[in-house]
Parts: structure tokens; sequence; C-alpha cells
């Protein structure tokens, strides 16, 4: 699996975000990445369900990661933080 058809979840609209995994998907990809931490993973499973639901009704959800990652604060104390990679394909 390469960088190209990872999607990067962040603060921006939902809709960018569908924008971009529908292209990657128009442009041949059979499977696309989408990664998120901390509060944005709801955001990532709201992307996910928006495009199977309303736009490519034959992607499928092939795998799901989650997990947990260290991060250091500004104040340098060390935190947990949640991540999940939703696999997606046709």
């Amino acid at each position: 699996m390469t960088e190209e058809n990872t999607v990067f979840i962040g603060n921006k609209p939902t809709m960018n975000y569908v924008l971009a995994v529908i292209t990657q998907f128009n442009s041949g990809d059979n499977k696309v990445v989408l990664k998120a931490r901390g509060r944005a993973i709801s955001r990532a499973v709201d992307v996910a369900e928006i495009v199977r639901n309303r736009f490519i009704s034959d992607a499928k959800i092939k795998d799901i990661k989650i997990g947990t990652e260290p991060m250091t604060t500004e104040e340098g104390r060390t935190t947990n933080i949640s991540s999940i990679e939703i696999s997606m394909g046709k």
C-alpha cells in the first residue's frame, strides 16, 4: 500500500474528505485508507459511511484497525491518543 491512496482526516469539513476518497476511487484505485486520530475519528467514520451510502454503492469496508499512539504535549507530558485506520475497497 502506498501513501497516495491514504486520506488523513483532520479538522476540515467532512465533505472535503468525501471528495478526496471519491477522487481516489475514480482515478483507478481499488483501495483507499482513511486515517484519523483523536477527535477526528468520528469524522473518519462519517466519511466512510457517506461514501458507502451516498456516492459509491459498491464500496465496502475491508478492514478497521484501532490503536493508541503516545503523543508528547507542548508542556512535555506524554499522553495517549486513539487512532483508527479504515480500509475501503471496491
